[in-house]
């Protein structure tokens, strides 16, 4: 067999692409050829549809590919391609066993003991490889193998003739693998050069989440972890876990107005690049309207946004911003606005951590809100580590010079209020609002309780929505209890009246 061996390039092999650029990130460039790698997962998780992405990468490159199949028929596995909107050609399809193949009479192994006489079945595999000499073999499936084997033994020096057999011909080859076989059983992975594993896991509410993790990949650097993948029409996506330490960039960090005097004294001068800031407040007191002021403010001096609206309707939104005099039509027009609309209950951390990126990395997004964390935290009850990818996120955001406005909704409106999880640690600016009553009114105080890169003002002033915008007053210097929840105001101090214009109107 050696006069068919193919020679080996000399010194490190390049990488090759899995077909999936998310898988090739996560590799850090993708797979070393020549090598036999192990795709592991339940029925269900995405194997097969992997398997023909890397295969069609192979025939988009003109290499040769061969598809060896004991799992599914041929056609079987056309019209799964179909689905896809793909065409197997130029990947060779070699159905393994076949209905004589299957008969119980006829019982055979694929590779005899003594490794030495082979089964007619591997006779014609072998001819078919030699014949096509392909760059890329997917073996689908090792549990149908495993059968064949009769026993342990047999079944792992099979895996190893194969694995010896594909290798002097420089294939690149995929086994697959449903995970079947008894719980710990780890052969595979001593034998494969690397292992990948999905998995998918259903929840009470909304679709499954799928994930994949590198087990093992010998003599190369990769993301470990687990990192979040959807299978849709079109095949997989995978979007890799967010690393912040990956990724820096320059940036000015000249703290820019808000559009309001009173706002930016407040603040300590305004909103600088590369800070995130909490809007903290019970529902309904001003924390959306106030997001969009600022995102408006930096629109008209001509940077880009991009607005992740999970609670409310889009056109609820816009009509509400347009009673408020804030257009945003005429910003979504020019495409230096994007509001993009999430159905929590659909989304993943790492997806949402991927469109983050693209909108600072691709329309280059200085200014992004989310709004708000509540539905985004409650669709994900399960996620432990929530809290560290979203540390992840703003740290991201931050090294990038991104100006981020994330709203949080309390419980209750007067007196306690409660918060579903503590993000203050996380903000580097804090802006507290709160319902309070004067003079047979309810009414709105807003306060800087938290500034890591600005000397705030310490005061507390009132903020007025009306139909000319948002107006802020100046300091009130006797309030009492805002703190406690039941905020009072007993001084002198005008209160801001009338719908019309005023001084603190943010503009």
């Amino acid at each position: 067999m050696t006069d068919t061996d193919r020679a080996f390039p000399a010194g490190p092999a390049p990488r090759i692409s899995t077909g999936i650029p998310g898988l090739d990130d996560i590799l850090c460039g993708g797979l070393t050829p020549s090598r036999l790698y192990l795709l592991e997962g339940t029925p269900g998780t995405g194997k097969t549809t992997l398997a023909l992405q890397f295969l069609r990468e192979g025939a988009a490159r003109g290499e040769a590919t061969l598809y060896v199949t004991l799992s599914e028929t041929s056609q079987e596995l056309r019209s799964s391609a179909a689905t896809h909107g793909w065409s197997l050609d130029g990947i060779e399809v070699y159905e393994l066993v076949n209905e004589m193949g299957l008969d119980p009479d006829s019982e055979q192994s694929i590779l005899h003991p003594s490794e030495i006489e082979l089964g007619e079945t591997v006779r014609e595999v072998i001819a078919r490889v030699e014949a096509l000499k392909p760059e890329r073999v997917v073996f689908d499936s090792l549990s149908e193998l495993r059968l064949l084997a009769q026993n342990p033994l047999r079944y792992r020096r099979q895996i190893l003739a194969l694995k010896q057999f594909f290798a002097k011909r420089a294939c690149t080859v995929l086994m697959l693998d449903d995970r079947t076989s008894e719980t710990g059983d780890l052969q595979l992975h001593s034998i494969a050069h690397g292992v990948i594993s999905l998995e998918q896991a259903p929840r009470e509410f909304g679709s499954e989440r799928r994930r994949l993790r590198v087990v093992k990949m010998r003599g190369i650097k990769y993301r470990g972890g687990y990192h979040d993948f959807l299978l849709e029409t079109g095949g997989i996506q995978v979007f890799p876990r967010l690393i912040a330490a990956e990724h820096h960039t320059a940036f000015e960090a000249r703290t820019r107005s808000t559009g309001s005097g009173e706002l930016d004294l407040l603040l300590g001068g305004g909103l600088a690049p590369g800070t995130n800031t909490l809007l903290l407040g019970p529902s309904g007191v001003g924390k959306t309207t106030m997001a969009i002021r600022c995102m408006l403010t930096a629109l008209e001096r001509g940077e880009t946004a991009t607005y992740y609206l999970f609670d409310e309707g889009l056109g609820t939104l816009l009509t509400r911003a347009a009673t408020l005099g804030m257009d945003l039509n005429r910003h979504l027009g020019t495409g230096r606005l994007t509001i993009t609309q999430i159905d929590p209950a659909e989304l993943s951390p790492g997806e949402f951590s991927s469109m983050v990126r693209q909108a600072v990395e691709e329309r280059g997004s200085s200014v992004v809100v989310v709004d708000s964390l509540n539905a985004y935290l409650h669709a994900m009850p399960g996620e432990e580590y929530l809290i560290l990818q979203m540390h992840e996120m703003l740290s991201y955001l931050n090294q990038q010079g991104v100006t981020t406005l994330l709203v949080l909704g309390q419980h209750g409106v007067i007196g306690e209020v409660r918060t579903d999880i503590d993000l203050s640690y996380l903000s580097d600016s804090i802006l507290l609002f709160r319902f309070f009553e004067a003079k047979g009114q309810v009414r709105t105080a807003l306060s800087v309780v938290k500034s890591r890169v600005n000397a705030h003002e310490r005061t507390i002033r009132e903020m007025k929505l009306s139909a000319h915008g948002i107006q802020v007053g100046e300091a009130l210097t006797d309030f009492e209890g805002v703190l406690t929840g039941l905020p009072s105001y007993r001084g002198a101090v005008a209160m801001l009246t009338g719908d019309g214009p005023a001084s603190g109107r943010v503009r």
